[in-house]
């Protein structure tokens, strides 16, 4: 099976222990992967808090095994996404992250319960 993709809010909710996160299989966990992109959201998201870019950095991918660079393909996608996804309010992160598990075909796991609707042919996995 494929690496689970992480999505930005599942990457928050590890970090920050927040509801949820304990719903992600160790075995995936063992095996995440994530965007470039999203670990920018998630190092944002940090440094917005006050902690620094270097540690915001080393926290935002502690969690992941692989980080992923955003490619042309996953740019395709993405920007492919807007039309099925724009009813949802989903973000360029979020149409990012979805782009890398669609070219990989792996699992994906979100804490954004509006993706339980989307039908793209990989498996979706709302933590809370």
């Amino acid at each position: 099976m494929s690496k689970a993709v992480l999505d930005a809010s599942v990457l928050l909710a590890i970090l920050n222990s927040e509801p949820g996160a304990g719903k992600l299989p160790l075995r995936s966990l063992g095996e995440a992967v994530a965007s470039t992109v999203n670990l920018a959201e998630v190092q944002s998201k940090l440094v917005s808090t006050g902690i620094a870019p270097e540690d915001a950095w080393q926290a935002a991918t502690s969690p992941v095994q692989e980080i992923a660079e955003f490619t042309a393909q996953q740019a395709k996608i993405a920007g492919s996404l807007v039309v099925l996804t724009r009813a949802l309010g989903l973000s360029l992160g979020d149409r990012a992250c979805l782009a890398l598990a669609i070219a990989r075909k792996a699992p994906v796991y979100t804490a954004d319960r509006s993706w339980k609707t989307l039908r793209l042919g990989i498996p979706i996995h709302v933590i809370r």
